[in-house]
């Protein structure tokens, strides 16, 4: 019989994205507020995978990723979901979004971002919220899957990841520097 013993603290990333960089600041000051300080923010990536968001926020779209310095516990990853809801409503303009805040977290053998759109690889959490597995990590990399969205299965968004995990063992190894809440 297994014993049930608690997951590891995880590093919690956001993904966001946005036409303009004043978008992108609130939002961010508004993340930093709940979540502390920041460990890393990626420079601004032109988002050209998709024109899906295009419609709704305008162009052209520009994605930081934000890593966070304190760990987080998995489970509390719909809350934070819904809380980036929260942040892209109050910056939505005539009832569309200037912003689009994907949250997630790093682990030492994945990455999994949450979403309010359930599929076959998307398990329920709670509260409509869905964990979407999105990368593996084996043999010294991450890698993605049949579903990976194409910007994350890019190359270069998986070196930020590497390079993220890297920290993140660091931070298990010393005991964390600190959580976030």
């Amino acid at each position: 019989m297994s014993k049930p013993v608690p997951a590891d603290e995880v590093k919690l990333m956001v993904s966001l994205l946005a036409a303009d960089f004043d978008t992108v600041n609130e939002a961010l000051g508004s993340l930093c507020e709940r979540y502390g300080n920041l460990d890393y923010l990626s420079s601004p990536q032109v988002f050209n995978c998709s024109d899906y968001y295009e419609r709704e926020m305008g162009g052209p779209l520009v994605r930081r990723f934000v890593f966070f310095e304190g760990l987080i516990r998995p489970e509390e990853l719909p809350n934070i979901k819904i809380f980036c809801n929260s942040i892209e409503e109050r910056h939505s303009r005539d009832g569309k979004r200037r912003a689009n805040l994907d949250p997630g977290y790093l682990a030492l053998p994945h990455l999994i971002l949450a979403t309010g759109k359930g599929y076959s690889h998307r398990p329920y959490l709670c509260d409509g919220i869905y964990a979407d597995l999105t990368l593996i990590y084996r043999d010294g990399f991450f890698h993605p899957l049949p579903w990976t969205y194409p910007d994350y299965a890019s190359l270069p968004i998986r070196k930020i990841l590497n390079g993220m995990r890297e920290r993140y063992l660091l931070q298990l190894r010393k005991g964390s520097a600190g959580r976030a809440s």
